[in-house]
């Protein structure tokens, strides 16, 4: 990506040094758990509260460790800054001109090691980057990018990028009110079928990035060769049945919350070839 000479966002929010947990920090045990049940494909909640010991934040001790940061976190810092930057360019004129009058609302970006206490509870880097809809912010452990790269086989800026555009989805997800009706309808049907429901969510998610990818690169030129093929590695490398088979050798279709390999392939795809938001609607029908 051609990213240096970028705008920088002044929307993020540094909070690595700051330490997390009840009355100390989290256990390695808890911490183990909580991924082997996110590749196991539980739902966020219970990750969550695994994570925090069962319980509702409360009691949550908070201990500032700061130390310079290195030449490499510094430049992943700024490049954070202008991803975000530009879906905020992005969105600012796609979403008025798709939803009709809805103006965008940028969220915030907190960076966070290790762990973090956020609107949706105390949260580890285990549970990978999220999106808390009540703070409307997007958390981010910068170490996710190296598991991306070393665990994933899905190196590069623009799988980086990808990662990120895929949170501020949600967020224009939240905007638009589909956050809130989603959880309505998850509450009110059978786990089946609500891990459906989560699925769709996710794919638009990734449909709504390949949206910021057109518009980033028809406005700003910021793709090089090869980058698209990054992304869609990202995409492929994180799906339900690829980790699904890594954790337990086995695929569960039925278990999946964020959906297969091939439909997160195919929906990234689908929005960064036209980047219309209407192409999005993944409720309708879950294709691949």
């Amino acid at each position: 990506m051609k990213w240096e000479s970028e705008r920088r966002s002044d929307n993020v929010e540094d909070r690595r040094g700051i330490s997390l947990g009840r009355g100390g920090a989290i256990g390695g045990g808890a911490v183990v758990l909580a991924v082997i049940a996110a590749l196991l494909g539980a739902p966020e909640g219970v990750v969550r509260q695994i994570l925090s010991g069962g319980g509702d934040g409360d009691g949550v001790t908070q201990t500032e460790n700061p130390r310079p940061l290195t030449p490499e976190e510094q430049k992943l810092t700024e490049f954070v800054k202008v991803v975000l930057g530009s879906t905020e360019d992005v969105w600012t004129a796609v979403l008025p001109e798709s939803s009709g009058a809805k103006q965008y609302a940028a969220p915030k970006l907190v960076l966070f090691s290790d762990a973090v206490q956020s609107a949706c509870g105390m949260n580890s880097a285990a549970v990978g980057p999220f999106y808390c809809p009540p703070d409307r912010r997007v958390y981010l452990d910068l170490s996710f990018f190296a598991e991306l790269d070393r665990r994933f086989g899905a190196p590069g800026d623009f799988a980086q990028a990808y990662v990120i555009a895929h949170e501020v989805g949600h967020h224009v997800q939240n905007l638009l009110g589909i956050s809130a009706r989603v959880q309505a309808e998850r509450e009110r049907v059978s786990e089946a079928a609500g891990n459906r429901v989560s699925v769709a969510t996710e794919l638009q998610a990734d449909c709504l990035a390949g949206v910021w990818a057109f518009h980033a690169n028809r406005t700003r030129q910021l793709l090089e060769p090869g980058d698209a093929e990054e992304g869609l590695r990202a995409a492929s490398a994180i799906g339900d049945d690829r980790l699904q088979k890594e954790a337990r050798g086995r695929v569960v279709p039925e278990s999946f919350t964020h959906g297969s390999s091939a439909q997160r392939v195919h929906w990234f795809q689908q929005g960064m070839s036209n980047g219309r938001v209407a192409d999005c609607d993944t409720f309708a029908t879950q294709r691949l």
